[in-house]
């Protein structure tokens, strides 16, 4: 008799989202506690950021680096990178158990890995940290610029925000002007607050909210927008509802109260299911732009580093990421699906024919 495995097993995660490779790294003299997720490796290298964060379980940990590297792989396919999709995450509080030796202890862990997987910075990590891990590792981009890297991905990350942005709006209202136009940025750290900055200098707008009060006020006063609480900005009547934090906040309960036509943000995973909620934002009449699709800028940052390109043709390749909207919008009309179906089948029939002509060499 087969052994019974619970539907919430470890290999029954990895198997219903097509993982490749996971690894646990746990080493006691530094406290590393991390896990890599390397979902496929069909068009290139896995690449995905390291996120630093004070999970309350493992499980919750496990659960979020399989999600967000699976979304890493649709990233690359979808934006024509040639790179696979993984994403790492250390368990801990990134203000109080980041050291030296926790990082490139972790950073031996990747080079373990042969160039199967790359880093960069996510949520709790930064340039600086990426310093470290490439002391003992080469497969790490978003290094400082004084070392040769391409350094702080968000501004990049930002502006393809920006560009799925004017997409939407040119979808809903025949043009992609962002002036005049009302925008609840949630979330205000690196990418948010740069975003707060491209729809401020459109003369958008925009309402602002994070966990951290202090850092509302001053972004609120730096840019001339105007601080809600987070309890609040579901209840504002506007034209854009764009996530920046972490994911899940777009949910049955907050559909509901949703008072946008159209929501863009940087945050991964917005929805918290996605099939559910993709019909249920399709049936409401909101248009919503896959996170994957429009948040490409950080990683066409780092490809560009990997690849050597100039800051020009980085700025080419997130631009693009308007079209790459516009074109999930249009697909999603057109066959009468989901955004986030229309963006999955994009993406899945481009690693589909590349896994083709890889089965011929």
């Amino acid at each position: 008799m087969p052994l019974h495995q619970p539907t919430d097993s470890i290999f029954n995660q990895l198997d219903a989202l097509g993982h490749k490779k996971v690894v646990f790294c746990s080493d006691p003299d530094t406290g590393l506690r991390a896990i890599i997720a390397v979902h496929d490796t069909t068009l290139g290298p896995a690449l995905g950021g390291t996120r630093f964060w004070a999970y309350k379980t493992e499980q919750e940990a496990l659960q979020d680096v399989l999600r967000l590297s699976k979304s890493m792989t649709y990233k690359s396919a979808i934006a024509g990178l040639n790179l696979g999709g993984g994403k790492a995450v250390i368990i801990g509080d990134s203000r109080k158990d980041k050291t030296e030796a926790l990082l490139r202890k972790f950073g031996r862990f990747i080079k373990n890995l042969n160039g199967e997987f790359i880093t960069a910075e996510d949520v709790g990590t930064n340039p600086r940290d990426m310093e470290y891990i490439r002391m003992e590792t080469q497969h790490v981009t978003g290094v400082p610029e004084t070392m040769g890297g391409s350094g702080d991905p968000a501004p990049i990350a930002a502006l393809g925000v920006f560009m799925g942005i004017k997409a939407c709006i040119k979808e809903l209202y025949g043009n992609d002007n962002v002036t005049g136009k009302s925008v609840i940025v949630q979330g205000i750290g690196h990418v948010g607050e740069h975003l707060v900055k491209l729809l401020r200098e459109e003369n958008a707008k925009v309402y602002i909210s994070d966990i951290n009060d202090e850092r509302t006020r001053q972004v609120s006063k730096k840019y001339g927008a105007e601080a809600v609480s987070n309890n609040s900005i579901f209840d504002i009547s506007a034209d854009i509802y764009a996530p920046c934090a972490l994911g899940s906040t777009i949910n049955s309960q907050t559909i509901a109260k949703l008072q946008c036509p159209i929501i863009a943000g940087s945050a991964n995973n917005q929805l918290q299911d996605e099939a559910l909620h993709g019909q249920m934002l399709l049936d409401k009449g909101i248009l919503f732009a896959p996170d994957y699709v429009i948040n490409a800028g950080g990683i066409i940052n780092c490809y560009s580093e990997l690849m050597g390109f100039s800051k020009k043709r980085t700025m080419q390749l997130t631009e693009n990421i308007y079209e790459a909207t516009r074109n999930v919008l249009q697909m999603s009309k057109a066959e009468k699906i989901s955004t986030t179906a229309a963006a999955n089948k994009i993406a899945e029939k481009r690693i589909a024919d590349i896994k083709k002509v890889k089965s011929t060499y």
